[in-house]
């Protein structure tokens, strides 16, 4: 897949391209009649939970660090929250709409829910004995106690009742469920304390609800150096200072998580004043999950499920600790560097770094030849963020466009636009009020960007502008030259250091053309035109991608094999998965680097026998997106926003832009390589849907270890000539 490095001394350096050998995929017996058969397709849902397995094997990894593996164990309770939330509940949602279609898989949404509980279940089972009996007696050992209340000495539990007095008491609201009062309103997400209380004067018995403050204090309280006691735990042991006088015959914790998806009308006038109104209805969403202490009674849990309304398949018995993403609290401790990864801190490559002290000329790097960043390694801060910069404090800048997903609230992007503007020059953010949970942030950029004079476009109701882009106009002798960055990630400057993403800068006059149109179609009233060289969804992505699978098969031969490279993070659309299929079928080598969700089943003789995917998870977030195509001698690669998915193709705005210059294909090809290769965190998919995890070789290998040594060392070469 590589070709020759130009002699160019503009040209960016390689990383060094290593070899690979291909691992044998497990073979299926039957071969379906035709390519819509559902023994051909994988349930998303369920594919989407081995993902989260396969982050829980981290946590179980005894060759990770112990505070690395305590984060994993807190991923998978966050990834698994927004899982329930989103997609289980959009299955609930149409189990009570009467829908009975089968997916492609050939599932109903009450089977898939079905099948949803009974894998949750295990995970969760896993998670806790993981949490119990390994890293809680781990941490132990290290100094760093996570003690129940009932184990507390009698003077650590003095301190913390008067602890609770001073701190968590006047924080407390315990409601009442009796006449007049109906059951409270549980919101998403929270911890909270059923209790039974009777007055033994009347002997009457009701229910009660306390919600466990979390939000405002730490969930483990710390009662003396690295000694920690659960919230709840505190709350509870003082009940009967929360009802004076009456008999605590009962208590339990749960948790409740609603449905926090919601839907914009592709009618409505004022789209943030729209999102606004969903982000008020969320807080009310239908209950889909309560997770219930095992140690709850059955009694008092009876009453609880009854209040809330839910079916039985909704309710979690959990042993052990509930809502272990507030580990979060723990793997932040200062300290403990010997149980946690080695820090990384992201370099400079040799074409971004200025001489003799100054700082780098961007503009003047990209008018040499297109440049490739590729975070966490290369450093967002002297790339994308010294991009900006230079264009806001360039006088021959005419304007900046940017769009914005998500981003950080520290971020420099968003206010760099407010200065360009101070400078008088036009700027333009396309800012994408949908982006799920980040709504209210974004509502908050753009009304900050409004005021200064920063013309905010929010996009279309019915699509979400995915696409991640900056353009810049600059005056250049008697014309304008645009210069462009288009990224696979988020401009997110903490996410940067923890999310793999390429990035590409280039003057390409037809790449940097077809940025400016999807800009203007945005801010504008227009259709879209075909693009020049750049694949835009919701209108040509699909169709291009299969155009270049399709031209891979017809330049397939058995002397000039042709073969098929792909990275994202889910493959979901059934027309792209038909093409990879035929792909197969036609002898062509397909190979797939897929983080999360794959419905292609691999290893099915007759069908994708040719068809060989893995994943890798492991100490960065794999996100980038790029798509190969070697034929003829020739490899085509594109990078981009988009993955395979029904959404990303036909409801969202997508950029996936082609890289032309052969030492930046040539980086882009070794990376996908080098993923293919990595046996210390990657999993192959078999035809049974089974991840099996990679044991390491004599010379293990691992991607993320590879690219830090190889940029570092790229860095350390000093600037260009």
């Amino acid at each position: 897949m590589n070709e020759p490095p130009s002699t160019s001394e503009a040209v960016q350096e390689p990383i060094r391209a290593v070899d690979t050998t291909a691992v044998e995929q497990a073979v299926a017996p039957a071969v379906p009649s035709d390519l819509d058969a559902p023994a051909l397709y994988f349930n998303r849902e369920l594919s989407w939970l081995e993902f989260n397995n396969r982050v829980l094997q981290l946590a179980e990894d005894e060759g990770q660090p112990l505070l690395e593996r305590v984060k994993f164990v807190a991923i998978f309770s966050s990834n698994l929250d927004e899982y329930v939330m989103v997609r289980v509940a959009g299955l609930h949602d149409q189990i009570d709409a009467g829908l009975v279609d089968r997916g492609p898989d050939g599932l109903t949404p009450s089977e898939t829910v079905d099948a949803i509980r009974k894998r949750v279940v295990e995970l969760c089972e896993r998670q806790t004995r993981c949490v119990e009996r390994d890293l809680r007696p781990a941490l132990e050992q290290h100094g760093i106690r996570i003690v129940d209340h009932a184990d507390v000495d009698e003077h650590d539990r003095r301190d913390l009742a008067e602890r609770y007095r001073r701190q968590i008491f006047p924080v407390l609201t315990p409601l009442a469920v009796g006449l007049g009062r109906p059951f409270p309103y549980i919101s998403n997400l929270s911890l909270s304390l059923a209790v039974l209380v009777r007055d033994p004067v009347s002997g009457v018995s009701t229910f009660a609800r306390v919600k466990v403050p979390k939000e405002m204090l730490p969930r483990f309280v710390e009662v003396a150096e690295h000694v920690f006691v659960p919230l709840e735990q505190v709350i509870a042991a003082h009940l009967d200072a929360l009802f004076p006088g009456m008999e605590i015959v009962d208590h339990g914790v749960f948790r409740v998580t609603r449905d926090a998806d919601f839907q914009v009308s592709d009618e409505a006038d004022d789209l943030l004043r729209a999102v606004e109104a969903e982000l008020r209805r969320r807080r009310f969403g239908e209950v889909v999950r309560v997770e219930i202490d095992s140690a709850m009674s059955d009694g008092l849990r009876e009453q609880l499920v009854e209040a809330l309304g839910v079916e039985q398949r909704q309710v979690y018995v959990q042993d052990g600790l509930l809502d272990l993403g507030d580990l979060w609290q723990i793997v932040k401790l200062g300290g403990f560097p010997e149980l946690r990864d080695t820090p990384w801190s992201p370099v400079t490559q040799p074409r971004l770094q200025g001489e003799d002290g100054h700082r780098a000329d961007l503009f003047a790097a990209m008018r040499q030849g297109d440049i490739l960043v590729h975070h966490p390694y290369d450093s967002f801060s002297s790339s994308v963020e010294r991009f900006v910069e230079q264009a806001v404090s360039d006088p021959d800048v005419l304007a900046i466009k940017q769009t914005v997903y998500r981003t950080s609230d520290d971020s420099p992007l968003v206010p760099a636009l407010i200065r360009a503007t101070e400078r008088g020059k036009q700027a333009v953010c396309l800012v994408e009020l949908k982006a799920r949970f980040d709504e209210r942030a974004n509502i908050a950029w753009a009304r900050e960007l409004e005021e200064a004079g920063v013309h905010v476009v929010y996009g279309h109701p019915s699509l979400k502008t995915h696409a991640k882009c900056v353009l810049v106009v600059r005056r250049e002798g008697d014309g304008v030259r645009h210069y462009v960055h288009v990224g696979t990630g988020n401009y997110h400057s903490s996410t940067a250091r923890l999310y793999t993403d390429f990035g590409l800068f280039t003057c390409d006059e037809q790449i940097a053309g077809d940025v400016a149109d999807m800009f203007n179609f945005l801010t504008g009233y227009a259709r879209p035109r075909a693009s020049r060289r750049v694949l835009v969804a919701p209108n040509h992505l699909r169709d291009g991608i299969i155009e270049e699978i399709d031209a891979t098969i017809a330049a397939h031969h058995d002397d000039a094999p042709a073969r098929i490279v792909m990275k994202m993070n889910s493959l979901v659309d059934k027309k792209c998965i038909r093409a990879l299929y035929r792909a197969s079928q036609a002898g062509v080598r397909v190979d797939l680097n897929i983080r999360g969700i794959c419905c292609l089943v691999p290893g099915i003789p007759g069908v994708s026998e040719n068809v060989h995917v893995t994943s890798v998870v492991g100490r960065f977030l794999e996100h980038s997106r790029i798509f190969g195509f070697e034929r003829a001698g020739e490899l085509r690669i594109y990078i981009g926003s988009a993955d395979l998915m029904p959404r990303n193709l036909d409801t969202r705005v997508e950029l996936v832009a082609p890289v032309d210059d052969p030492v930046l294909r040539d980086d882009l090809a070794d990376t996908l390589e080098r993923c293919f290769a990595d046996d210390s965190n990657a999993w192959d998919l078999d035809a049974d849907g089974t991840w099996t995890r990679r044991t390491p070789g004599p010379e293990p290998r691992s991607v993320h270890r590879e690219l830090m040594l190889g940029h570092q060392a790229r860095a350390a070469e000093g600037p260009a000539a």
